[in-house]
C-alpha cells in the first residue's frame, strides 16, 4: 500500500507495540474531538523508530500517524 501525502496528527508511543492501541485511542478519543480537524479516508499507520530485539522493550518508540483532511 502506498501512503498518500498529506497532513497527519502524530503521537509517539513509548514501549511495547502490544500496548499501542492506547496511543491510537488517545488520538481518536481525546485529541481529534477538540482539534477541529477531520480524519482522512485512510487508516492510521505506524513508523517504527527502533525495532524489537535491538533494545529493551520499554525503550521502543513508534510514531502513530492519523491522516487528516
Amino acid at each position: 500500500m502506498t501512503i498518500p501525502r498529506g497532513r497527519c496528527a502524530v503521537v509517539r508511543h513509548e514501549g511495547s507495540p502490544d500496548q499501542i492501541a492506547g496511543s491510537v485511542y488517545h488520538l481518536y478519543r481525546n485529541w481529534l474531538p477538540h482539534s477541529g480537524e477531520e480524519p482522512r479516508d485512510f487508516p492510521v499507520y505506524f513508523h517504527y523508530i527502533n525495532l524489537k530485539g535491538t533494545i529493551p522493550e520499554h525503550e521502543l518508540l513508534t510514531d502513530v500517524h492519523l491522516p487528516l483532511k
